[in-house]
């Protein structure tokens, strides 16, 4: 079970995350009682983020921020300014944030290298099509 604490700083209705995650979370056999927060933000929001813990000036898509705690993944934040800009299908762009964050959370790690990158997006994709929950947004 997880629960997810859920923030949204912007005018989008979103729902059935706490349903996406959970089915995630199932499909790669995470077992444990565990808790996510995610926030919804602007690009405003986000590149003040990415400069403060990543020493980079410009707004990004998602920043996943793990916790050193038991029953506590962390904190996963999106631009849903940015998802709205970078994906033809607005929905899906932000289900494949949610699920990219995630994987961050638990431990997988893209930017090392190039074996590491092809690993985490192979897991990312087949996760978004195995999963049998979606987000509506309005």
């Amino acid at each position: 079970m997880c629960n997810v604490e859920i923030m949204n700083q912007t005018s989008y209705q979103i729902r059935n995350i706490e349903k996406l995650i959970e089915n995630v979370l199932n499909l790669l056999k995470y077992e444990e009682e565990t808790e996510v927060s995610i926030v919804f933000s602007d690009n405003k929001m986000i590149q003040e983020l990415n400069l403060k813990y990543r020493n980079k000036d410009y707004p990004t898509d998602v920043l996943s921020f793990p916790a050193e705690m038991d029953h506590f993944l962390g904190d996963i934040v999106i631009s849903l300014e940015k998802a709205k800009e970078q994906g033809e299908d607005f929905k899906k762009e932000v289900e494949m944030l949610l699920v990219h964050g995630l994987l961050h959370l638990l431990g997988y790690d893209h930017e090392t290298n190039e074996e590491d990158y092809e690993k985490m997006m192979s897991l990312q994709n087949e996760l978004l099509e195995k999963k049998s929950e979606d987000i509506t947004i309005q």
